[in-house]
């Protein structure tokens, strides 16, 4: 799978990047790499409709000029980008994530191995972070965990670490579903479920007592009722991948309706993960 990689230069302050990238994430764009310049933004070539991108920059305001180049990578290019890139990182005191080609460092609780090839959540992103803090908070043990948009399988793996009994990861995208899978094997996790697909692949069998998601926005808002459906009486729903301000209070007022309290959030960078109960 080929992914196009679009180089962009900006002059303005911090937020308005952040939420340029926010909308871009609306678009479809899967990660983002800083650079002195701004950011690098990645996409499956087959999602990216340049026009899309004109309409989006032409509302941008007069004080926060963006340039763009469009390459076009392939998938050894796009892996050989992580090695080069990804480095381990350390979650609270005793979580460590790190690939195949790091050693291993002793004297944590957690060490995750992840390879995170095409797929998203490595920890080092600000929302992977904030989700994982949550997790390792909570007691998950002997738990039903469900993780939408599950990418990499980063938080499902840190669950079943904690003790969760039953795991099951669902992503839209095939190269998170192998990625998982993949990941899976090598944290020795035996009891992790994958499903490529969206909410039509929740099991209908199963009422969770955790609901991981970290997506964005628009989508999250979207598929709420669904997580409603799915969590048991007084479960847990996590959920990242917006920002502080106007998104957190969308997705409050969605949760609400959907029959969940809210009950705090963690930030970090204007990105947000927030907690939920749900209520009857």
């Amino acid at each position: 799978m080929n992914y196009t990689k679009v180089v962009f230069s900006c002059k303005g302050e911090e937020w308005q990047q952040d939420l340029l990238i926010n909308d871009l994430a609306s678009l479809g764009f899967e990660t983002f790499e800083p650079t002195p310049e701004g950011f690098n933004a990645y996409i499956i070539s087959g999602q990216f409709y340049q026009t899309q991108l004109t309409n989006l920059l032409e509302m941008l305001p007069s004080n926060f000029p963006v340039q763009y180049l469009i390459n076009e990578i392939e998938h050894q290019n796009w892996n050989e980008l992580w090695e080069s890139n990804f480095e381990p990182i350390v979650i609270g005191n005793d979580c460590r994530v790190r690939a195949t080609f790091h050693p291993h460092e002793e004297g944590y609780t957690y060490n995750l191995v992840i390879d995170p090839k095409m797929a998203f959540g490595t920890g080092h992103h600000q929302t992977t972070g904030l989700m994982m803090k949550y997790i390792l908070e909570e007691d998950v043990a002997g738990k039903k965990v469900l993780d939408m948009g599950c990418g990499t399988g980063i938080l499902t793996i840190l669950a079943a670490l904690k003790g969760a009994s039953v795991l099951i990861g669902i992503d839209n995208d095939p190269v998170c579903y192998d990625s998982i899978l993949e990941n899976a094997r090598l944290n020795k996790i035996e009891n992790l479920e994958a499903y490529c697909g969206s909410v039509e692949k929740i099991p209908t069998c199963i009422k969770f007592d955790v609901i991981l998601a970290n997506i964005n926005r628009n989508i999250l808002l979207e598929q709420l009722p669904a997580y409603s459906e799915a969590l048991k009486e007084n479960g847990l729903l996590f959920l990242s991948g917006f920002y502080e301000g106007d998104d957190l209070k969308k997705i409050i007022e969605k949760c609400q309706l959907c029959g969940f309290t809210a009950e705090g959030n963690k930030e970090q960078d204007r990105w947000v993960a927030a907690k939920f109960i749900k209520r009857t």
